[in-house]
């Protein structure tokens, strides 16, 4: 990866969780490539482990660590590891999250035949599962409060990071996932909270809100098998004013601005869209 630009977090280790993923990877090579130690956690060991190779093998220092985010004790080992390897913690990326099927609608409208006629293939609100909705929300906001719970008592002090990744759902709820939507809004509210609780310690917390962007979670709902745009990828993309999407490497200028105590050390509490435009059009 090529960064934008260097911003020195030379000395400084990054925590990143999620790191297997498409968007968070980018974010553990960008961090290493401006010079940071990068643990990266996933709960896929053999996946943080390949992130953390290319890094390493970019000239980089990296270590991949497996890491439930539901789980405290699993962070727990998951920042004894992390210290031993590299002896401090400055920089938090909340990235894990996701959605879950059972937690979703099949039509972005319920109509009364809907309730009329019981079709199995047709599920509305009334039918969303309650533990699917747990799950999303577990994943996405106890995910993003855990690991800070566990990891920020090692930045007390240190002009602290934390970066949560919210989502374009926080602005405008998206249709037929209503848990994601709501979860995410809880974590862009738990970012301002963290912000103004830690601001006596010197942690700031931050959060970026990606607009739509293609990962292994959501390619399935955005193309079909052969490769052609579904119809929820069009409707997406006519309300996207750059009418593409997103690339990982357009969040990493964001990333780097928050991580750089020296670039925005008095931005604190503030959620940034990196959508395209998408929150700022109105559809006319």
């Amino acid at each position: 990866m090529s960064v934008p630009f260097f911003v020195n977090l030379k000395g400084k280790t990054a925590v990143v969780t999620g790191g297997g993923g498409v968007l968070c990877s980018a974010f553990c090579e960008a961090l290493a490539e401006c010079g940071a130690n990068v643990a990266v956690l996933d709960l896929k060991k053999e996946s943080a482990d390949a992130v953390a190779e290319k890094i390493n093998a970019a000239g980089g220092k990296a270590i991949g660590v497996s890491a439930n985010v539901l789980s405290k004790e699993s962070l727990a080992e998951a920042k004894k590891t992390v210290l031993d390897a590299f002896g401090s913690v400055d920089i938090l990326i909340n990235g894990a999250g996701g959605n879950n099927p059972k937690a979703q609608t099949t039509k972005e409208y319920l109509y009364y035949e809907d309730l009329k006629n019981s079709v199995e293939e047709v599920k509305t609100f009334f039918d969303l599962d309650p533990e699917g909705v747990e799950f999303v929300f577990n994943l996405n906001f106890l995910g993003t409060l855990l690991p800070t719970q566990v990891f920020a008592s090692e930045m007390c002090g240190r002009e602290g990071v934390i970066i949560n990744i919210s989502s374009m759902n926080a602005f405008r709820p998206l249709t037929k996932i209503p848990a994601y939507s709501a979860a995410k809004s809880a974590v862009s509210n738990l970012t301002m909270w963290l912000a103004v609780h830690f601001s006596k310690v010197n942690i700031r917390v931050n959060a970026i809100a990606p607009g739509f962007f293609v990962t292994h979670q959501n390619k399935s709902l955005l193309f079909n098998d052969d490769g052609t745009p579904t119809a929820r990828t069009q409707k997406i993309l006519a309300a996207t004013p750059m009418n593409r999407f997103g690339q990982p490497e357009d969040l990493i200028g964001t990333l780097l601005y928050l991580c750089d105590s020296k670039a925005s050390g008095f931005v604190n509490g503030v959620v940034i869209p990196v959508d395209g435009g998408f929150s700022a059009y109105s559809g006319v």
